[in-house]
């Protein structure tokens, strides 16, 4: 069946009985391209049937799906056409693990991160209304997005709608880990109030069969409805707020699917389809533990283990056993997750203090206001966040955390890039945006030492902190330099400046300009620092004299530090994993060509732009951010052979 689908109409000419074929073989299909290259697997998996009776009773691409984060997208891309192109699915060139309108019309919106479907679906609703044409807007949601506060600003606004509007709430209890909350225990109930649809079902085949009057009467009973639903089902939360509610629906029932969204299409205002999915279903090892499979490297389908075992701990895990570590020494250590005990390695943390560990769901503003409020009733809050989703609680950073200079610590994981998930959650802007708010303090390490050694300090600091590390392996080099932090200052690790223990006293500036070589600084800052370690080694074997330092401090800014290798090198190079504007090297930049416009800069950094999906080392490379790349513009633009 999956040979005959090349574009979003192609489905619509298959039989019943070849439809159940098709869902089996998307999900062969689906297990075996992500064993293979990764990707996002038990949520697309309970979205196979969803995603077919969508496109058999809409036409895309004329009708818009808009689907919140976007990584229960790939029925759709096979779809619409693009099953040939799963071979490189999220590779550097390849299609996105996401919804990207420059791949497809069919794709009506990029979305990335949460909660955000339904704002958008309205305003394109709305866009279409005022423009006099007549499609269907469709915004798919999950359970787990509607603990997102943005989902109930634009819930309260669509209540207003006079057109057709549809919300399908894709209910699998899960986000990517088990969902908490009331929204959770809310829609629990419903799921397990079958009163109501038994009933319903029940009525509606006894009077269909009635000749002549059957039909007239369900379609009376359609209409006067709301009273039995208020009496069985308690609260009707969305039909309270002026919403129509049809559901829950099994979301696995083909049948059942089309049927109820056709029956969505008629209404002319906002309505819900409420849709019971199973997340992971047909590949056992996703439907017995959903959250490890939510995000997949390649794995053995025939056991779901990763091809790849690690050999070392990532970042994540020497944050999550330090962090365990510390709380047991000060018991006014608490942690905060929005909805990511898994991903930022806080579920040992939940095991072992589980009164002092708060999920809060998918509300990034919520668990940065919440941690304010621990502080300063004297807890000790980290909170733990992606740095893609931290710029969700910008607002919350600046305006309830730091004004009030509270003791929160932020451990910013998969700050830099992170690959395969592409434009949306590249953690490159968390250093621009954090620096620029007082009161905020910085840390990025350059090993997993440095990061026990930062956290350490973090716990005990009487401010705003943050402390910023990637993702992936941990460094394990450079471990002989573990000295204490103090607030505020750098390390010199290979001094090889003018003046230093290398060199006489005697030895001056002006040395480069008589035919030697001149002497570099470089300025590394966290994950780059074992780039400019490797940086070093080449330049040395070519005869070149290079100091490395580690900035350690991001915020405040080593001055120092800054002096010090300004006044004995010729060229001092900053290095970065962040946008170059409003990041770490233009505030060195700017101190000093100030005080040492003698000196030669170069700053190391992102460009000014969207990263997009791929392996890090080949985005590193494109961007010129790797050692090979980084030297060849060093000698071009420091004139270190002129």
């Amino acid at each position: 069946m999956l040979e005959r689908i090349n574009g979003p109409q192609d489905i619509k000419a298959l039989k019943k009985e070849e439809l159940t074929e098709l869902a089996a073989e998307i999900r062969e299909f689906l297990i075996e391209k992500t064993s293979m290259c990764g990707g996002h697997l038990a949520s697309n998996l309970g979205v196979v049937e969803l995603t077919m009776a969508m496109f058999l009773t809409f036409d895309l691409p004329e009708d818009k799906i808009i689907w919140d984060v976007g990584h229960q997208s790939y029925t759709h891309k096979i779809l619409s056409g693009r099953k040939d192109a799963f071979d490189d699915l999220r590779q550097f060139g390849g299609i996105s693990g996401f919804p990207k309108t420059k791949e497809s019309p069919c794709d009506a919106f990029n979305t990335g991160h949460s909660s955000t479907s339904i704002s958008a679906g309205l305003g394109m609703a709305q866009a279409r209304d005022l423009m006099g044409e007549s499609y269907s807007v469709v915004s798919v949601i999950g359970d787990g997005a509607l603990t997102g506060g943005m989902a109930y600003e634009a819930l309260n606004n669509a209540a207003r709608l006079e057109k057709n509007f549809i919300i399908v709430l894709n209910d699998n209890e899960m986000s990517i880990s088990e969902n908490v909350g009331g929204i959770s225990r809310y829609l629990s109930g419903i799921r397990t109030g079958e009163g109501y649809n038994d009933l319903k079902e029940s009525v509606t085949d006894i009077l269909e069969r009635i000749p002549g009057v059957g039909t007239k009467l369900v379609d009376r009973i359609r209409r006067t409805k709301q009273g039995i639903k208020q009496l069985l089902i308690p609260g009707m939360f969305f039909e309270d707020m002026g919403i129509t509610y049809l559901g829950p629906v099994d979301g696995h029932d083909l049948r059942q699917l089309c049927k109820v969204l056709k029956e969505a299409r008629k209404l002319n205002h906002a309505v819900l389809v409420h849709v019971i999915t199973k997340k992971g279903k047909g590949y056992a090892p996703a439907e017995k533990n959903p959250a490890r499979f939510h995000g997949v490297e390649p794995f053995d389908i025939a056991t779901g283990e990763p091809k790849n075992k690690k050999r070392y701990p990532a970042y994540t895990d020497i944050f999550s056993k330090e962090l365990c570590r510390l709380a047991e020494a000060d018991e006014r250590i608490v942690a905060v997750t929005a909805a990511m005990p898994d991903g930022t390695g806080l579920n040992r943390f939940k095991r072992q203090f589980p009164d002092r560990f708060f999920d809060v769901g998918i509300a990034e503003q919520h668990a940065v206001t919440s941690a304010a409020g621990m502080a300063a009733a004297g807890l000790r809050p980290v909170v733990a966040v992606y740095s893609s989703f931290l710029q969700r609680g910008y607002d919350q950073i600046l305006h309830d955390v730091c004004i009030q200079n509270l003791p929160v610590v932020f451990a910013i994981d998969r700050a830099g890039l992170v690959g395969s998930d592409g434009e949306t959650h590249q953690g490159i802007f968390d250093l621009s945006y954090l620096t620029s708010i007082p009161n905020m303090s910085v840390l990025a390490p350059k090993n997993l030492w440095e990061l026990r050694r930062d956290l350490q300090f973090a716990v005990r600091y009487e401010g705003p902190i943050a402390v910023r590390y990637p993702r992936g392996m941990a460094y394990r080099g450079l471990k002989e330099f573990d000295s204490p932090i103090e607030y505020g200052r750098g390390e010199i690790l290979f001094d090889e400046g003018y003046g230093s223990e290398s060199e006489s006293v005697e030895s001056e500036r002006g040395e480069s300009a008589n035919g030697l070589k001149p002497r570099i600084a470089l300025l590394a800052a966290g994950s780059m620092v074992s780039t400019a370690e490797h940086i070093r080694n080449k330049l040395k074997d070519e005869g070149y004299k290079v100091t490395l330092a580690n900035a350690r401090f991001i915020k405040p800014l080593d001055l120092e530090l800054t002096d010090k290798l300004a006044a004995a090198h010729d060229c001092l190079v900053t290095l970065e994993e962040n946008v170059l504007r409003g990041g770490f090297g233009l505030l060195v930049s700017a101190y000093v060509q100030k005080n040492y416009p003698m000196v030669r800069m170069l700053n190391v950094a992102l460009p000014d732009a969207y990263v997009e999906h791929g392996n890090v080392s080949v985005l590193r490379e494109m961007l010129g951010i790797d050692s090979g790349s980084i030297i060849r513009r060093m000698k071009k633009e420091l004139e270190l052979e002129g």
